[in-house]
C-alpha cells in the first residue's frame, strides 16, 4: 500500500530561480456544496484492517497558526511513532523566528519524530527559516534545495514532497520518485505534499502534482496526504482525473486543521469527495499494518466531529505474511572491531512459521552471525534475532549496503542494512570543516583557475539547465560546511565551477606516527559531458618539496550527476614524516562544467 501526504511543504532548498509556483492569496468564493457531499459528522467503511504490528502517524498541515497549541495536545495524545506535516507549518512566512517563537513551543517537543514537507507559506521566504530551524535542530529534510525525501516505517514506505516546486513528468523531482518507488521493498506506499490534487475548498483541486499523482499509482501507491486548503477533507480512491479506482487508485486526504484559521470558502472537484469538514481544527491519526491502514480525524479538545476510514494495501499479501526489519537501518563498524543490528521479524494475517534468517553483500572482510539464526514470531506478534557484524583489521574502509533475508517456505522478505566500515586505531587528523582548521588555499601562489576557487562553507545546491543532474551538492557530508569550488549557485548552472585552470587548497602539517596510518575522506564530483580528462579532482601529499598524487578523479566526455562518496587512501609510505594534504581541482583543456566537494577527513592509525 502506498500512502501519500499532500502539502506545500517539499523539497529541502531551492534557488530564486529554481521554478517556483506562484504564492497564492486565501481563498473567498464560497459555491455550494457538491452534490451527494457527505453530511454526517462521522463515517466509516467496512474494509477491516490487520492491526497486529501497527505503527501510528499523526497527520497534519497549515499549523501554527492561531490553534496549533491545541493541535500540539492531540498529537501528543496520540503516542505517534512519527509525525508528518504537510506543508504552511509557521506562518506566516516560515521565517526564522515564527518558527522559533510560533512553532518550536508547541511543536517542537516532536522534533525527533517530524518529516515535515514545505508549504507555500515557507517559501515567502524562499524556505531560509524552513531550511534553518530543522537543521539546527536534527531533523532530516532532504537535499537544501530540493526537500523531498523518503523513509521507511514498519511496512510502509513513507515519501515526502515538494509541491512548490516543479514536478511535472520528466522534472529530477518527478524521476527521482519513480526510481524510489521502484527501490521500495515495502507493500505499502504513503506519500505527502501540500498542495492536493483534489479539494472542494476555497483553493479547490490543483493539477501541479498531477504528475506525480500519477507515477504513485502506476506503483499502486495507497495514500495520500495534503494540506494548503485550512480544511478536512476525504476522498474515494482515485486516478489522477478523479475516477473511481477501488483497485489501484489513492485515497486522498486533505488535513489543513492543523492550527490556522479555517476557511469558509467551498470550490467544485473532479475528486469524488466523500466527507468535507470546516469547523474543526484536528489531526489525522494512520493506524498502519503490514496489509493497510485505519484513519481517524482526532479533533481537538471541546469538539465532536471525527471520520473514520480504513483501506487495505494494493501490493500486500492479504493472508498469512511477515514483515522484516533492522534497527539500527545503518551501522558504523570500525576495522578489528564489531557491531550489532536488531533483526526483526513481525507476522500478520495468522502467520506463525520459522523464519531462516541471511544476510548478503557484506564487504570483504566482514562477517555476518545471527543469534538466532532462525526466529518464529507469534500470531500476531515479533519475533528478534540480534545480527553481529565483525570487521577483521583489513577489511576495506568504505560505505557499503548488504541484505537481510527472512525465508519461510514460498515466502521471502527482505530489508537493507546500510554499513559504514572505518579505519581502526588512533585519530591522528580529522576535519569535518565546521571551523577553521588552517587550510590554505593557492598555496604556492601558482593557481590559474579564474573562477571555482576552493573555499570552506555551506555550500548552494547547483542543477544543469541541460541534463537536469545535480552538478554541486546542497548540503555537506555531515553537518553543515564542507570544501567546494565555488559554494554558491549563482544565477546560472555554470557561474561559479572551476573554469580557465586549476584551484587547490592545502590543509596545516600533519605528523604521521610509524606504523600504517590510513586516510578516509568524502568527496563528490559532478561533470558535463564537454569535460575531458585533463578535467579532475586531486590528492596529493605533500612532503617538503616532493608532491605525490595518491588519489584522482578525472572528468570524461558524459554527464556524471554529483553524489557524496568515500575514498580511502593508504599513507603507509609516508609513516613517521611530517606532511600535508593537497587538493587540486582543474578544468584543464577546452572550457568545461566541472565541480568538485570534499569533506569528513580522517586519519588513523
Amino acid at each position: 500500500m502506498v500512502l501519500v501526504a499532500t502539502s506545500t511543504i517539499g523539497l529541502l532548498a531551492m534557488t530564486a530561480s529554481a521554478g517556483a509556483w506562484p504564492s497564492e492569496s486565501p481563498p473567498r468564493a464560497e459555491p455550494p456544496a457538491p452534490a451527494g457531499q457527505a453530511a454526517e459528522a462521522t463515517k466509516n467503511t467496512a474494509n477491516t484492517v490487520n492491526t497486529a504490528n501497527t505503527v501510528t502517524v499523526a497527520a497534519v498541515g497549515d499549523i501554527c497558526g492561531s490553534a496549533c497549541n491545541q493541535t500540539d495536545d492531540v498529537v501528543a495524545g496520540m503516542g505517534a511513532d512519527a509525525v508528518i506535516t504537510a506543508g504552511d507549518n509557521a506562518y506566516n512566512s516560515g521565517t526564522r523566528s515564527e518558527f522559533d517563537y510560533n512553532y518550536d513551543p508547541y511543536w517542537g517537543r516532536f522534533n525527533d519524530i517530524v518529516h515535515p514537507s514545505p508549504g507555500n507559506h515557507e517559501y515567502y521566504s524562499d524556505a531560509v527559516g524552513y531550511d534553518d530551524y530543522y537543521r539546527d535542530n536534527g531533523v532530516h529534510i532532504g537535499d537544501r534545495g530540493e526537500y523531498y525525501y523518503s523513509f521507511d516505517l514498519g511496512e510502509w514506505h513513507i515519501v515526502s514532497l515538494n509541491s512548490n516546486i516543479d514536478a511535472r513528468s520528466g522534472s529530477a523531482q518527478e524521476r527521482w520518485l519513480r526510481q524510489d518507488l521502484e527501490r521500495n521493498t515495502k507493500p505499502c506506499t504513503m506519500a505527502y505534499w501540500h498542495h492536493p490534487r483534489f479539494s472542494t475548498g476555497g483553493h479547490g483541486d490543483s493539477s501541479r502534482m498531477s504528475d506525480v499523482y500519477e507515477a504513485l499509482t502506476d506503483y499502486r501507491a495507497d495514500v495520500v496526504v495534503s494540506g494548503h486548503d485550512h480544511s478536512y477533507e476525504r476522498f474515494a480512491p482515485a486516478t489522477v482525473d478523479g475516477t473511481e479506482d477501488a483497485e489501484n487508485g489513492l485515497r486522498q486526504f486533505v488535513i489543513g486543521t492543523g492550527g490556522r484559521g479555517l476557511y469558509s470558502g467551498r470550490s467544485s472537484s473532479d475528486g469524488p469527495s466523500e466527507v468535507f469538514e470546516n469547523d474543526t481544527f484536528g489531526v489525522g491519526r494512520f493506524e498502519l499494518s503490514a496489509t493497510g491502514y485505519s484513519f481517524t480525524f482526532e479533533p481537538v479538545s471541546g469538539r465532536d466531529f471525527t471520520d473514520r476510514v480504513s483501506g487495505e494495501c494494493h501490493n500486500a499479501n492479504q493472508g498469512p505474511d511477515f514483515g522484516l526489519s533492522t534497527d539500527p537501518a545503518a551501522v558504523s563498524v570500525r576495522r578489528d572491531a564489531r557491531v550489532a543490528s536488531t533483526v526483526s521479524v513481525a507476522a500478520s494475517g495468522g502467520f506463525g512459521s520459522a523464519v531462516d534468517l541471511a544476510v548478503s553483500g557484506l564487504p570483504d572482510g566482514v562477517t555476518g552471525a545471527f543469534e538466532p539464526s532462525t526466529v518464529t514470531p507469534p500470531a500476531g506478534g515479533t519475533a528478534e534475532s540480534r545480527l553481529t557484524l565483525a570487521a577483521s583489521a583489513t577489511a576495506p574502509v568504505g560505505e557499503y549496503t548488504a541484505t537481510v533475508t527472512g525465508t519461510s517456505g514460498e515466502l521471502r522478505r527482505s530489508a537493507e542494512l546500510r554499513i559504514s566500515v572505518r579505519p581502526g586505531g588512533e585519530v591522528v587528523f580529522a576535519d569535518d570543516f565546521e571551523s577553521d582548521r588552517g587550510w590554505r588555499a593557492d598555496p604556492a601562489g601558482t593557481d590559474t583557475a579564474s573562477t571555482g576557487h576552493w573555499e570552506r562553507g555551506i555550500p548552494e545546491q547547483t542543477r544543469s539547465d541541460y541534463s537536469g543532474q545535480l552538478k554541486q551538492l546542497g548540503s555537506a557530508a555531515s553537518g553543515w560546511d564542507c570544501l567546494s569550488t565555488g559554494r554558491r549557485a549563482g544565477f546560472d548552472y555554470g557561474e561559479h565551477d572551476v573554469d580557465d585552470g586549476t584551484t587547490s587548497i592545502a590543509s596545516p602539517a600533519i605528523t604521521l606516527p610509524a606504523g600504517a596510518p590510513a586516510l578516509t575522506f568524502a568527496y563528490s564530483v559532478g561533470h558535463g559531458d564537454n569535460s575531458t580528462s585533463e578535467d579532475h579532482l586531486r590528492l596529493s601529499i605533500r612532503e617538503g618539496g616532493t608532491v605525490t598524487t595518491v588519489f584522482e578523479r578525472e572528468g570524461a566526455p558524459a554527464e556524471v550527476e554529483a553524489g557524496w562518496q568515500r575514498a580511502t587512501v593508504d599513507l603507509s609510505a609516508f609513516a613517521g614524516r611530517e606532511v600535508g594534504l593537497l587538493f587540486e581541482a582543474a578544468d584543464a583543456a577546452t572550457p568545461s562544467l566541472f565541480e568538485a566537494q570534499v569533506d569528513d577527513i580522517e586519519i588513523r592509525n
